[in-house]
């Protein structure tokens, strides 16, 4: 009788308490880590999904025959860099990290404005309907990254308040004190002007295009063609 009354006051307490603890904001960090690192995801969709559709506007500006080859090897191998460098749900408050990610994320960005604007100078192009259906997505998917990081920026911000303030703060310098804040996109420089053209036709790949140690990215095989 004396262990059935135990065991009823241990059930009884712990109902008591769980909303006290939830009410103190216990659960509220994991929450919003949670909800942070699935807006991270999506970021990482929406850059994934730019990454596919580079080799076939590569190949597709090749077909038309232009020369303008630094402006493509620029493009072929900031996706090789894009493609190469990668920040996992974990690593999110690791600054060193994240600037790295996108710095690379960014130069893609550069040498892809840098392409479409030069393509205007060739009709054949515009009236390609397969260039215009990838560069329509290629917008479409630019569209979809800035929502993606806009999302992302909100929830680490939140997460990263709730890690400051009163009374989830007492849960992230005790039981939870594992739970770092997180990084934000911030604007990059190449944000802050247009970007440059040079119509450099049959011009050899710039060197300033080339990965660290003086040689060209790779290119994998069946994806990303190389320059002419």
């Amino acid at each position: 009788m004396v262990r059935l009354n135990a065991r009823a006051l241990t059930f009884t307490t712990a109902l008591l308490i769980t909303p006290v603890v939830a009410g103190c904001g216990y659960n509220t960090i994991p929450t919003k880590e949670e909800r942070a690192q699935a807006a991270w995801a999506d970021v990482q969709s929406q850059y994934q999904r730019r990454a596919d559709l580079v080799p076939n506007l590569v190949a597709t500006v090749q077909g038309a025959a232009i020369q303008e080859r630094t402006t493509l090897t620029d493009v072929i191998n900031a996706r090789a860099r894009a493609t190469s460098v990668n920040v996992s749900a974990d690593s999110l408050s690791d600054p060193a990290a994240f600037q790295q990610y996108q710095a690379a994320q960014g130069q893609l960005s550069g040498a892809l404005s840098r392409l479409l604007v030069t393509v205007e100078a060739y009709p054949q192009l515009q009236a390609n309907q397969n260039f215009l259906t990838l560069q329509s997505q290629l917008e479409g998917t630019e569209n979809r990254i800035q929502i993606a990081r806009r999302d992302y920026n909100e929830a680490v911000r939140d997460y990263n308040t709730t890690l400051r303030t009163f009374p989830s703060v007492i849960w992230a310098k005790t039981i939870q004190s594992g739970s770092k804040p997180m990084q934000l996109f911030t604007a990059t420089a190449e944000a802050q002007s247009a970007p440059s053209v040079n119509f450099n036709l049959g011009a050899p790949p710039s060197n300033a295009s080339a990965a660290p140690g003086g040689n060209a990215a790779p290119v994998t095989p069946g994806a990303t063609p190389p320059a002419q």
